[in-house]
């Protein structure tokens, strides 16, 4: 057999992740050989700016992207909340692994929950959707920039912050579940698109690496992923607005619960659908415009009039 090329970032996690897949295609492919190409995105470049402020899409995948189309890499590995809506032209999410756990985690060295925190603690993140609905739950506390990678992160508990918010599936990945001290689950709190989701991209012109792929994707996951990127792709934004969606299955039926908020939590505007699970994309689509209806539009608007970290 060729050598299949996996393109990934080369942070602990992106490497853990692509080491997955490679097992998992080396088990159900023996015999096929499998490669890891590490490839540094924008995203990588810029640790010292909030990604919103950065602006544009795809900052932690468009460099593997191009690898992919020009040959350089046959597969590439990502976290789904980093993908854009859309993929480019000559490319597609071949395969989406089974779910993580998707929620955000609370992290703190000195206190259980998020409404253990004293007034005016210091909690850190730069995601714009979990510090709206930080403010929104605890305005009394001070949201902090924070960017860099899960141990960059852990570090500046030991820094001054009294509690940071990470992606649950991130640190149960990395042999770190003792560092969570709670979920933060929905209604109050609502993922990522995708988040706790590794999935795999290919040329779509690639009948033998899709072949290859097909084993690897997840039926249920593949259900709530049509769900959140319908969502997502309805919705507009990104990370410059703060949005989440999450899906789950119920029977024969999916029910997908999602919001946008505005960044200072103020306004935070919730809802839940449902359809049959063979209407995934209705489920979202349906849930982000009854979003954009009941004032999304205008959270919108307000955004692009006043972008959150300023031009």
């Amino acid at each position: 057999m060729s050598t299949l090329v996996i393109g990934t970032r080369g942070s602990k996690l992106a490497l853990w992740q692509a080491n997955l897949v490679a097992d998992t295609l080396r088990a159900t492919h023996p015999g096929i050989e499998v490669r890891i190409e590490v490839i540094r995105t924008t995203g990588d470049h810029i640790q010292d700016v909030p990604l919103a402020r950065v602006g544009g899409k795809g900052l932690f995948v468009k460099e593997i992207e191009e690898a992919l189309r020009d040959g350089r890499a046959d597969i590439a590995v990502h976290s789904l909340k980093d993908v854009p809506d859309t993929v480019p032209e000559g490319l597609v999410l071949a395969a989406a692994l089974p779910r993580e756990v998707p929620y955000d985690a609370f992290v703190s060295e000195r206190h259980d929950r998020l409404w253990d925190l004293p007034d005016g603690a210091r909690v850190g993140t730069s995601s714009l959707r979990r510090a709206a609905q930080v403010r929104a739950a605890r305005p009394d506390l001070e949201v902090v920039p924070l960017r860099g990678n899960v141990d960059t992160r852990l570090r500046r508990l030991r820094e001054g912050l009294d509690a940071v918010i990470l992606a649950g599936a991130g640190l149960r990945r990395l042999g770190l579940q003792d560092r969570i001290r709670e979920l933060l689950t929905p209604p109050e709190f609502i993922p990522a698109v995708g988040q706790g989701v590794v999935v795999v991209e290919c040329r779509e012109r690639d009948p033998e690496t899709r072949r290859r792929l097909a084993p690897l994707d997840h039926a249920e996951t593949r259900v709530q992923v049509r769900a959140e990127r319908s969502f997502l792709r309805t919705i507009g934004g990104g990370c410059q607005v703060p949005l989440g969606a999450h899906a789950r299955l119920e029977g024969d039926r999916v029910v997908v619960i999602g919001m946008v908020a505005r960044p200072d939590g103020s306004l935070v505007l919730r809802d839940e659908v449902s359809a049959g699970a063979s209407e995934a994309e209705r489920a979202g689509e349906d849930l982000a415009q009854s979003l954009l209806d009941r004032g999304g539009r205008d959270i919108l608007r307000e955004l692009e009039e006043n972008p959150p970290w300023g031009t």
